[in-house]
């Protein structure tokens, strides 16, 4: 199959297709949907969705070329569970996805942007969180996963300062990797260089919750 090919197996182009996104049709099945949010080099997408047939998984880049390099590591009868669209999340998220689609939702090294005049260019901020409440159901989780310290505390104060999202961990972090876990290409980069991932687990509370 060449590349051209899987591109228009794998790639959900929003502009030719009925919004919001119907799950259950794009996939012909109602099984459970996970959402990896920024998925790079494509790694954990597609080991991830080999090893759990039972879930569906969408991915989402903004970068075309990434969607390319994803797409190169995905194979239709491996990855059949995959489909790849170009989209940013933000508050009009719901315009394309339906709310409470996801029962979990990854975030792996997130660009952690140390320099402070650039923190606001992080990706977890609170209208993001909004964003994420908003499409993912009641119990559902958000897994993160930073190798950059001062952002896995950024990440950790944002999330506490909420009332939708209670920490999985009884700190609100672990250093362990959990069971299966797939390492990206970024993660085993700096971990040449001696800094390990910080994991941090979210689960969506109900209004009987809070």
């Amino acid at each position: 199959m060449t590349i051209e090919e899987k591109l228009r197996f794998f790639v959900i182009d929003i502009e030719e297709v009925d919004l919001p996104l119907n799950f259950n049709k794009i996939f012909g099945n109602d099984k459970p949907v996970h959402l990896e949010i920024g998925s790079g080099k494509g790694e954990f997408i597609a080991k991830k969705s080999a090893i759990e047939k039972d879930v569906n998984f969408i991915g989402i880049e903004l970068k075309p070329k990434r969607i390319v390099t994803i797409t190169k590591k995905l194979d239709p009868e491996i990855n059949k569970n995959v489909r790849l669209i170009k989209l940013y999340v933000d508050e009009k998220i719901n315009e394309f996805i339906p709310q409470d689609s996801f029962d979990i939702i990854y975030i792996q090294h997130p660009d952690p942007w140390p320099k402070r005049r650039h923190h606001k260019n992080r990706l977890i901020q609170n209208k993001f969180l909004d964003s994420l409440n908003k499409i993912l159901k009641i119990n559902g989780e958000v897994q993160i996963a930073t190798d950059h310290p001062e952002y896995a505390k950024w990440i950790q104060k944002i999330f506490n300062s909420r009332s939708d999202f209670n920490s999985i961990f009884e700190n609100g972090y672990s250093m362990e990797r959990p069971q299966n876990h797939i390492s990206t290409y970024f993660e085993e980069r700096w971990a040449e260089l001696g800094y390990h991932p910080t994991f941090m687990f979210y689960k969506k509370v109900g209004q009987n919750e809070k």
